[in-house]
């Protein structure tokens, strides 16, 4: 949760400078509601979960618990907007949802019920719900790489794992090494006019004109930490990047025998004191009846970014002893310069676990273009980047034959960043004049 709060404290601030206003709307959504958009919903279906009492008494209509609100805000806004003066209507609300998901259920990347923000809005034009599109996954690919130090793909989903009912969807895609799996990281999806025509959301233009609002929705989940984990956990435990840390800095006591305990105690006080003076979140661990070596082993497993080790003879040196949990390198400080030595090496932990991350994850994108090349690459857990003809039934067809216990292979997404595509290159699997490049691989 601390974790989380940090990055709403970013994320949060950030929509508000776009006059996207908090909202919150009600946990349970009735079967009606939800049978107006059937086909919004019937990806969730499998998933809903659904209240039949209260106490002993059986519901007239059972009310299920939301796995997404569009059609629980929706019927508002089509109350809400009436003339072009009410557009746009920007909203945000941070809540929980519930899927009651069977398949592969993994905690933070899938399960039932999980923390997200999903923002909702409406416009008077495509250009201007576009614009937000653009801006909101921007957002997306900065809280995971300046944040999280996890690098992404910003590209477009393909219609067949688009959003059910939007226009198109956007996608910030992360990539896990170890697993040589894709992550969908968040989502901003443009709705187009779908919703607007299934709830009824019109308003009058300044030519006294009747139109179909355009509409936007985007969110991020827990599943940001998940992913944190996954690509920067090793074998002690967490890693966690400074920004993201809920404790930045662990300063420990390393009393040796016939040391004086008390002096370097008030050395370890006097560390923090110094530390939080300058907004670092550092805790010392003064916990007596365990051993300086337990105590490593502890904060190293929970990930903190930085070790401070005072012994007598730090004290007699006036110096500290730290220790990076990312790539054990050990340095001492002298005292008069903690402040100043600490701020940049969390800096450096920062960018260095974002530079680690990256080369990985670069070191596994495969670049193919016949089908034999895709398969040798999928066996090899790559991320693999092909030419596609964009075409629906060619991706059926794909996981149709990649079926298997280590899971179907699809696309990830086709990046904005499109390599040159040279006149006359074929589609990998089809073999008909391919379109675009996109990502392919497995995913969670």
């Amino acid at each position: 949760m601390g974790i989380w709060e940090i990055l709403q404290n970013f994320f949060d601030p950030e929509i508000k400078k776009m006059k996207i206003k908090p909202c919150y709307f009600p946990l349970f959504v009735t079967n009606n509601s939800l049978q107006k958009q059937i086909d919004h919903i019937e990806n969730f279906a499998p998933e809903l979960a659904w209240v039949t009492k209260s106490g002993d008494t059986d519901l007239e209509k059972p009310i299920a618990v939301r796995p997404t609100s569009e059609t629980i805000m929706y019927p508002y806004f089509a109350k809400w907007i009436r003339g072009h003066r009410d557009l746009p209507l920007k909203l945000n609300q941070w809540c929980s949802v519930f899927r009651w998901e069977f398949n592969n259920p993994m905690p933070f990347i899938r399960s039932r019920e999980f923390l997200w923000q999903e923002g909702h809005t409406a416009h008077a034009t495509k250009e201007e719900a576009d614009i937000e599109v653009h801006e909101i996954f921007e957002l997306y690919r900065r809280l995971y790489e300046e944040y999280l130090a996890v690098p992404v793909v910003k590209g477009l989903k393909s219609e067949l794992e688009k959003f059910a009912g939007d226009l198109y969807s956007a996608t910030v895609e992360a990539f896990i090494p170890n697993s040589g799996r894709g992550v969908q990281g968040a989502t901003s999806h443009c709705l187009g006019q779908n919703f607007a025509e299934m709830f009824d959301i019109k308003f009058e233009n300044e030519k006294k004109e009747t139109s179909l609002v355009w509409q936007n929705a985007w969110g991020f989940s827990i599943r940001t930490i998940g992913v944190m984990v996954m690509v920067h956990g090793d074998d002690k435990g967490l890693v966690l990047p400074p920004k993201v840390a809920s404790v930045q800095v662990i300063v420990i006591p390393v009393p040796f025998k016939d040391a004086d305990v008390e002096e370097i105690i008030s050395a370890c006080s006097s560390t923090v004191k110094t530390l939080c003076g300058l907004g670092i979140r550092v805790e010392a661990d003064l916990r007596e009846y365990y051993s300086p070596g337990w105590k490593h082993s502890h904060w190293e497993m929970k990930g903190v970014p930085l070790r401070i080790e005072i012994g007598p003879k730090d004290l007699a040196n006036n110096q500290v002893r730290t220790v990076r949990r990312d790539n054990g390198e050990k340095f001492d400080i002298p005292m008069t310069d903690l402040g100043d030595k600490v701020k940049g090496m969390l800096d450096d932990i920062q960018q260095s676990m974002f530079n680690v991350a990256r080369q990985k994850r670069d070191a596994c994108i495969q670049v193919i273009k016949t089908w034999d090349e895709f398969i040798e690459a999928l066996g090899q857990k790559k991320l693999i980047l092909a030419p596609w003809c964009d075409e629906k039934e060619v991706e059926k067809e794909v996981i149709a034959k990649t079926k298997g216990e280590t899971g179907v292979a699809k696309t990830l997404c086709s990046p904005f960043d499109q390599p040159k595509l040279l006149e006359g290159t074929l589609c990998f699997a089809s073999g008909k004049p391919a379109k675009k490049w996109t990502y392919w691989g497995r995913s969670y």
